[in-house]
């Protein structure tokens, strides 16, 4: 595949009135406010936020966080560090995953919109070693990409990053989104999709350490408003509480860090040994047209016909998610940058 190539090698929040957030009510019982909303609230009895401690990430998981960005460095292709080597930016996931990041054509140009075609168009993004690739492929669900010798693997290593004169070995960052097509059982039932995803997605990551053995940071994001979806693909609450996944997911290699306590679903995600260090990217779940506390929200029109996949609009609007998150984020300034420091 023939992906867009300016040294900066790539592959694959609307307009309106923001309204004031005035917190969240305690014991909300609804998919209401997006995890990213601050405040003391509750779904079905799970805490809100992103982290353990609400929207505090523990200072521990910041401070490795920081120090493996800043040891993101150009590799050669056999992984060692070089001047003239590449930094791989990777996406892994499903159809929406590559979409959002670059959806390309024939010709393997990235959509207009895309995140890959906003950070190509941005000065500030660095042109000369990073590599940004597009390993998410349309039906691929989360569980196809459980285990290391899982097809999909063999072809982003062939058809991704090989036409790009990129390795695995280069891979050292990754935005990682996944879902289940047609989940049945929402939470808090023992069955729940969200529960089957935290363990997933815990198979996932260790799946891509041994895949890209130099992969220092996975940026997690849940998936987008599914409350206008028309088909049973990944509705709401499903949606929703994909989110819930990824924090636990978070949250067990915090807690396994921090104790040594193993989560019994995501199981083991040392860093130190099995898995790459773990954090949020951008939250994409708003509540339908109301604005989160940061202005973001979704209407109709930023989705297909389905109600589930983005259209032009919602493509955009993902991508600049994407892209001020990877400007503006501690953990990413440093390398996506020509002039950023992680911090």
């Amino acid at each position: 595949m023939r992906l867009i190539a300016v040294t900066l090698l790539l592959i694959g929040c609307g307009g309106g009135p923001p309204t004031e957030n005035t917190g969240p009510p305690v014991n909300s019982v609804t998919p209401t406010y997006a995890l990213s909303d601050q405040g003391n609230w509750t779904y079905l009895g799970f805490p809100g936020g992103q982290y353990p401690e609400g929207s505090i990430l523990p200072a521990a998981h910041r401070s490795e966080g920081l120090a493996r960005a800043r040891m993101v460095t150009p590799l050669g292709s056999t992984g060692l560090p070089s001047p003239t080597g590449k930094i791989v930016l990777l996406s892994i996931g499903m159809s929406n995953t590559t979409q959002e990041f670059c959806n390309p054509n024939p010709s393997g140009q990235c959509t207009a919109g895309s995140f890959a075609q906003q950070a190509l168009a941005d000065p500030a993004v660095d042109r000369a070693s990073l590599v940004i690739v597009d390993g998410a492929r349309g039906g691929q669900s989360a569980a196809t990409w459980l285990t290391p010798d899982a097809p999909n693997y063999d072809q982003v290593r062939d058809t991704r990053l090989a036409p790009v004169g990129v390795t695995e070995q280069q891979v050292q960052v990754l935005w990682l989104k996944v879902a289940n097509p047609g989940p049945a059982a929402a939470l808090p039932a023992p069955n729940a999709d969200g529960y089957l995803l935290v363990s997933q997605i815990g198979s996932i990551v260790r799946a891509l350490k041994v895949r890209y053995p130099n992969l220092r940071l996975v940026f997690h994001s849940n998936r987008t408003y599914g409350g206008y979806a028309t088909t049973p693909l990944n509705p709401e609450p499903y949606a929703y509480e994909s989110g819930f996944a990824v924090k636990w997911v978070i949250a067990a290699q915090i807690t396994q860090m921090a104790a040594g306590i193993l989560d019994p679903r995501a199981d083991n995600l040392s860093y130190e040994t099995v898995a790459p260090w773990l954090g949020w990217g951008p939250d994409l779940w708003a509540n339908g047209t109301t604005p989160r506390a940061d202005g973001h929200f979704w209407t109709r029109s930023d989705f297909g016909s389905d109600g589930t996949h983005p259209s032009a609009a919602g493509v955009q609007k993902v991508g600049r998610l994407l892209l001020e998150f990877f400007k503006q984020s501690g953990f990413t300034r440093c390398w996506f940058l020509t002039a950023g420091q992680c911090s």
